[in-house]
């Protein structure tokens, strides 16, 4: 892995504004993803954990694209969800956590195709950009990840592989800039 820069939050996203200035190109943000960490400490303002779910935590979102950090407690997961045909990066801050890749072949009857082993990413490593994922926390420490959409989107489908069903539902948010907000689903 190359020697990746640590910035405040701040910078990051001053950076990322400029990149969807000159067209938001995937090259360009998953370099700039790879090769750049956020301090820990204006991290914090965004990480709030519970025991009995992962947390979703807005730290911006505009017409163009949402930055996310969400906080994983021990044993926790989101199931296996799609990104409604835009691009999503995923990257550890914190902690370690276990991604994996899907493809959707048919929709009825349903048939998801996982397509790349699971990951088990350390912080630093990008998953992205995904179209259909899973990201869990098998490990026994808190885990932190900064999730980047192209374009924001308050709905999504996710799979149950066991029953094949596809269902759709409606994403909140536990905190909005560091305020908890609670309006999740």
């Amino acid at each position: 892995m190359k020697t990746q820069k640590t910035v405040p939050m701040e910078s990051f996203l001053g950076a990322i504004h400029d990149i969807r200035q000159q067209g938001f190109a995937t090259e360009a943000i998953h370099a700039y993803l790879q090769q750049t960490l956020i301090e820990p400490a204006s991290l914090q303002r965004y990480v709030f954990f519970r025991t009995d779910r992962y947390t979703r935590n807005l730290v911006f979102k505009n017409e163009a694209f949402e930055l996310l950090v969400i906080c994983w407690n021990l044993g926790q997961q989101a199931p296996v969800h799609g990104h409604e045909g835009e691009r999503c990066w995923s990257r550890v801050e914190q902690g370690s956590l276990l991604f994996c890749n899907y493809r959707e072949i048919s929709e009825s009857p349903l048939v998801v195709q996982q397509i790349s082993d699971p990951c088990r990413g350390e912080r630093g490593h990008l998953d992205g950009p995904a179209d259909i994922h899973s990201v869990a926390n098998p490990v026994s420490e808190p885990a932190v990840s900064l999730h980047l959409y192209s374009q924001p989107y308050d709905r999504c489908d996710i799979y149950d592989l066991d029953k094949n069903e596809k269902r759709r539902i409606r994403l909140g948010y536990h905190s909005i800039d560091g305020k908890v907000v609670e309006d999740f689903n």
